[in-house]
């Protein structure tokens, strides 16, 4: 916006003429009025002021972007790969990438339910992922019985599978081939039994002579089932299978204990 100002009159001394006679300068004249521009319309696109270059905006010039590109990322073969197609479908499960077969950890545990035929062909693949639920679960069941035993129960078990595996390569010579692996695995999957004494021991009132009865009724369990895993699964335990089984009896005696007292 132009505003006009009044400029006095400038007095210029003339060797000339008179002195005293003023020469009057008069304004250069305004030019016309122009009326403001509104703020915004320097910043919507329209003609910028001139006599502010600095603070012209066109934005209209700009090219507007309303929606957020996806990311593009790269295939295994290097070539661009969008968006939808990144899928997880060809990803194998978690608990496969984990080494966890857990049809074969069920087949495992319905062989040990029946003592009389227990099939020794599905204990040749050897894991740890079914003896420890089954440890879990024989101290959860202690946990709701009042005792917190976990941490005996894993002491227990390693000491025992030790103890085991000590027994079976003195009794075999240098013939035996059973590893420290396979007899961990085998004492924990036929910890099945404690743990269902443990769950009906919760319904069974303890000092009395069932509860006693129950305890040798499951340890004899346990014990014929790992004293014929470890014979037909080792070699050379056919001739021992006596020792052997003094052996494991004494270890899961020791459980049932925990159990009842």
């Amino acid at each position: 916006m132009a505003k006009e100002f009044s400029v006095p009159p400038v007095v210029f001394p003339s060797s000339a003429g008179n002195p005293n006679v003023p020469h009057q300068r008069r304004a250069p004249s305004a030019p016309p009025f122009q009326p403001s521009r509104p703020a915004s319309a320097s910043f919507v696109g329209g003609p910028s002021n001139p006599s502010l270059p600095f603070m012209s905006f066109d934005i209209g010039s700009a090219p507007s972007s309303s929606s957020f590109s996806a990311p593009v990322f790269a295939s295994a073969a290097g070539g661009p790969l969008s968006t939808g197609a990144a899928s997880f479908d060809d990803e194998p499960p978690l608990l496969e990438e984990l080494g966890i077969n857990t049809r074969q950890i069920w087949r495992k545990t319905a062989s040990i339910l029946n003592p009389f035929r227990v099939n020794a062909a599905l204990h040749e693949d050897a894991d740890l992922s079914g003896p420890f639920i089954f440890l879990m679960a024989f101290g959860l069941f202690q946990l709701l019985a009042g005792k917190f035993h976990f941490g005996i129960i894993l002491g227990w078990v390693t000491v025992a599978a030790l103890f085991l595996y000590v027994v079976f390569n003195m009794l075999a010579g240098r013939n035996g081939n059973l590893d420290l692996y396979r007899c961990l695995s085998l004492v924990g999957y036929c910890m099945l039994p404690m743990v269902i004494f443990s769950a009906v021991s919760l319904f069974v009132p303890h000092g009395g002579l069932v509860i006693f009865a129950m305890g040798a009724v499951f340890v004899l369990w346990s014990t014929r089932v790992c004293t014929r895993l470890l014979v037909e699964l080792a070699l050379y335990g056919d001739e021992h299978r006596g020792l052997i089984a003094y052996a494991c009896w004494l270890v899961y005696m020791l459980f049932s204990l925990l159990v009842i007292f």
